[in-house]
């Protein structure tokens, strides 16, 4: 199953998701411990297609992407926080394509580590951010992030790895005949809701734990389907900041930067979360929200949409996607979406809808329990 899920996810990827060209710069930062079996298969696809592959083993972006990323957190010093690598803004700024392989050998690294401190080392880096952000929006790069099985995730997901990794091939829908005309048809599908929410202004979410409203007039509906992320399955918006009101007591835990926090519970009026709960990890997401102003606004609001995902894993990458579910992100708003909202952090919180819950647009029922109605 390793050999050829890397294969045919190396495939894929430099195929569909972010197409590489004879002469791009490809750059794929992963852990080589972990990931070694799709790096190696990304960097033969890069090479058979005419790229020149650029291999970064230990970036010290996040956990996500480093082994020494607790190592650094515990021993830097304020400078050292306060650093920007010159290493990865050289790779942002010149790749035309970057391949991020999540692949953690433990998911509870930084999890004693003071938050301050990765707040601190948070906003440092946030010019990496914004580069590839905004060389994305003006078309200038691709990027997707990709899931590799790990026993750490599998773990956290509650799996032997072996189930993990069958768990990960249905996901990409690389179980089908023909992954890539799949994803074509699933983006074709999502294009027609994209469509549909073009020229509508309000959204009403209610059921078991959540009763929140928001404006979404001047934004738009952007289709997730296999491009950015790998694998994929949403469709989002980025609300008008001033207008998210309600609530939301998220029934799913959420892991942020190593750390899980559940039971969070938000109270927003006029765009800013006013209160702020959790029954583990309170502290944690204390400190992320007052990373700085943008902390306590909702940068996206997403309805996922794969329902090859319908169990929860501890990995965003994955849980953001289960089909029947949304999910909210506090901090720094996506600019394809024209959301405004500026923050060092994007957090990533999901809420399962299976069990009633409804959106309605501009007064129409839109989905229920996990369906869409239109």
């Amino acid at each position: 199953m390793t050999k050829n899920l890397a294969t045919d996810l190396a495939k894929i990827l430099t195929e569909y998701s972010s197409p590489v060209q004879p002469g791009d710069y490809v750059t794929i930062a992963a852990q080589h411990d972990t990931a070694a079996p799709l790096v190696e298969a990304l960097v033969e696809a890069v090479l058979k297609r005419g790229g020149y592959p650029n291999v970064q083993s230990a970036a010290l972006i996040s956990a996500d992407y480093s082994p020494y990323f607790e190592l650094f957190m515990r021993e830097a010093n304020d400078a050292q926080l306060d650093h920007l690598d010159s290493t990865i803004m050289h790779w942002v700024n010149h790749s035309d394509a970057l391949f991020f392989i999540k692949a953690p050998t433990n998911t509870k690294a930084v999890s004693t580590i003071d938050p301050a401190r990765i707040s601190r080392f948070r906003r440092a880096i946030q010019p990496f951010g914004e580069a590839y952000l905004d060389r994305y929006d003006q078309g200038e790069l691709r990027w997707t992030v990709v899931g590799w099985p790990t026993q750490a995730l599998a773990q956290s997901a509650e799996m032997g790895l072996r189930a993990y990794e069958a768990f990960v091939y249905r996901a990409c829908g690389l179980d089908q005949p023909d992954p890539v005309a799949y994803w074509t048809a699933f983006r074709e599908q999502q294009e027609r809701l994209v469509a549909w929410l073009a020229d509508k202004k309000h959204a009403e979410v209610r059921g078991p734990g959540i009763d929140l409203s928001f404006d979404f007039d001047g934004r738009l509906w952007v289709s997730c389907h296999g491009e950015l992320n790998f694998p994929d399955g949403e469709i989002f918006t980025s609300p008008v900041e001033d207008s998210v009101s309600g609530t939301v007591a998220f029934n799913f835990p959420s892991v942020y930067q190593g750390f899980e926090v559940d039971g969070v519970k938000l109270r927003f009026e006029d765009g800013v979360a006013v209160e702020a709960s959790a029954s583990k990890g309170e502290a944690f997401l204390l400190s992320q929200l007052d990373t700085d102003a943008g902390g306590r606004r909702l940068g996206e609001f997403a309805i996922g949409t794969n329902m090859g995902v319908q169990q929860l894993t501890r990995s965003i990458l994955f849980d953001e996607k289960i089909g029947g579910s949304i999910h909210m992100a506090l901090g720094r708003s996506y600019a394809e979406a024209k959301g405004l909202n500026q923050s060092a952090i994007h957090w990533d919180m999901v809420h399962n809808m299976k069990d009633g819950g409804e959106i309605v647009i501009d007064g129409e029922l839109f989905y229920r329990g996990g369906e869409f109605m239109v």
